[in-house]
């Protein structure tokens, strides 16, 4: 046995360090300013933000789960119309739109990507379907062309979920360009994260942009006058502030975190290491193995002092919120044995290589 030491799934220690300087100036700049809600910060992360993405416009939100649900409705989708998208996500990717009465319906998993699978989502299109949602999940670009064409073909949209995949490129384009709109979340642990929630809506649509920044705003363009009704969802000038000195640097921390995947991949052995799509940049905001003898390299790694998370043990379609939809084990049999065998290991932009050389080393004598 190794010896025992403790390695966390994540750590933002190295980010903060790297940076301090800068992050408590750009703080306390907010700070003496009195400007805190929807200024200067804002509408500069905003441009800078949507510019890296390669999107026209851009639409700061106070978290990723309302950047779902804004975008969503920015579309004019209502109660009642039927959004696809995979049941392998967070349960964000459905219960954003699903509490506004607009129903999720779920489609099965490319088993390499974890992504949604472009025939199951032709199979499982109905009358009711009035957009797709694709997930870039664990940082992996899904597969866009084929989505956007069966969008194309069926006349309705498709949107992104790119709350893992800040960052990552899909044939030459980022995600967050190709769908009518887009959805980020900046959670601290995402490749690109803040000091608390925030999130982002891209879109290359102005009024789509629009109608997402009166929906941010309880439904006013005008203040106090109320066009619809909206929600209060505003990204905050502190958080843009913060994001505004990372954004410069996602690209070397995207890059870092694909040598430390590198890594793992060459020194794993007893799992299935990720499989990467051609023509994209994964950018790993999970290192996400798979293995039918999940519960054994848990226990394991724990003794081992080593880290690992589920991500995610229960698909969206099981869960008994959305107990209502009639979904049952079986209906999603990619996505059900991929939520049977999944773990994420130990990933952060700073991880020494020594920590992932230790893990490897444990996850061999578990697994060996």
């Amino acid at each position: 046995m190794i010896e025992s030491v403790r390695i966390p799934m994540v750590d933002l220690g190295p980010q903060y360090l790297e940076l301090k300087r800068e992050l408590d100036e750009a703080a306390l700049g907010v700070l003496a300013g009195c400007r805190y809600i929807l200024g200067p910060e804002v509408e500069s992360f905003e441009r800078e933000f949507s510019a890296f993405v390669g999107a026209e416009h851009g639409v700061g939100v106070s978290n990723g789960t309302s950047a779902v649900e804004i975008a969503v409705k920015a579309l004019g989708l209502e109660p009642g119309d039927e959004v696809l998208t995979t049941s392998m996500s967070f349960i964000a990717t459905a219960d954003s739109f699903a509490r506004c009465g607009i129903r999720p319906a779920f489609a099965d998993i490319d088993p390499r990507t974890f992504n949604l699978d472009p025939a199951s989502v032709s199979e499982r299109l109905t009358s009711r379907t009035r957009a797709i949602l694709a997930v870039h999940l664990y940082g992996q670009p899904a597969d866009m062309d084929a989505l956007l064409e069966i969008g194309k073909l069926k006349d309705i949209p498709v949107l992104e979920d790119c709350a893992q995949a800040h960052g990552a490129v899909y044939r030459g384009r980022r995600v967050g360009s190709m769908g009518a709109a887009s959805a980020f979340s900046f959670f601290p642990t995402k490749p690109l994260g803040g000091a608390g929630d925030g999130g982002f809506i891209s879109t290359s649509d102005a009024a789509l942009a629009d109608r997402a920044r009166m929906l941010r705003a309880h439904g006013s363009r005008k203040k106090y006058l109320h066009e619809v009704l909206g929600a209060n969802s505003r990204l905050d000038e502190l958080q843009a502030a913060l994001l505004r000195i990372k954004l410069p640097r996602l690209e070397a921390w995207n890059e870092s975190r694909r040598r430390t995947a590198a890594l793992y991949d060459k020194n794993l052995s007893g799992v299935t290491v990720p499989y990467v799509a051609p023509d994209v940049n994964h950018v790993y905001h999970q290192y996400t193995v798979r293995t039918p003898e999940r519960e054994r390299l848990i226990k394991g790694l724990a003794e081992r002092g080593v880290g690992s998370t589920i991500y995610y043990p229960i698909p969206i379609h099981l869960q008994p919120c959305f107990s209502s939809l009639g979904y049952t084990e079986g209906d999603l049999p990619e996505c059900e044995k991929a939520s049977r065998e999944v773990l994420s290991l130990p990933m952060y932009y700073g991880i020494p290589d020594s920590h992932v050389e230790r893990v490897c080393e444990a996850v061999s004598e578990v697994m060996g």
